[in-house]
């Protein structure tokens, strides 16, 4: 089944919200980016937490039949890119997230609302 990319930016703000990932932000950065319509930034704890996060994200959209295009960071975990053509998602440790500043970079984007169900997961994922 095919997803709008808003469905599927939402569902992969979902997976980082419950596995405890924060600083949630989604970008419409169509027209000003040449390499995706959107960009999806957030953080985890510590560098096992961000590849977690981003194993869930990959682990989720596999099951939904979406592929990345490519993956980069999961063995360091400091930063992880994940590429979905026209979602990129970026997982940053605190002190880089505040080092790149992605969402300076591209201060003219349109924030996206997301939505993110915020009641318990009742099971969704486990810790990892």
């Amino acid at each position: 089944m095919s997803r709008t990319p808003i469905e599927t930016l939402n569902a992969i703000a979902q997976v980082i919200y419950d596995k405890k990932g924060f600083n949630i932000l989604a970008l419409d950065v169509k027209g000003l980016s040449s390499i995706t319509d959107f960009l999806l930034i957030a953080e985890g704890n510590v560098d096992r937490h961000v590849s977690s996060i981003a194993r869930a994200i990959v682990d989720e959209l596999n099951a939904r039949g979406e592929k990345p295009i490519h993956v980069e960071g999961l063995g360091t975990g400091d930063w992880v890119v994940l590429d979905y053509s026209n979602i990129v998602v970026h997982i940053f440790s605190p002190a880089l997230r505040e080092r790149y500043s992605l969402e300076r970079l591209w201060n003219e984007s349109k924030i996206v609302d997301l939505e993110i169900d915020v009641s318990e997961p009742a099971g969704r994922y486990e810790e990892t």
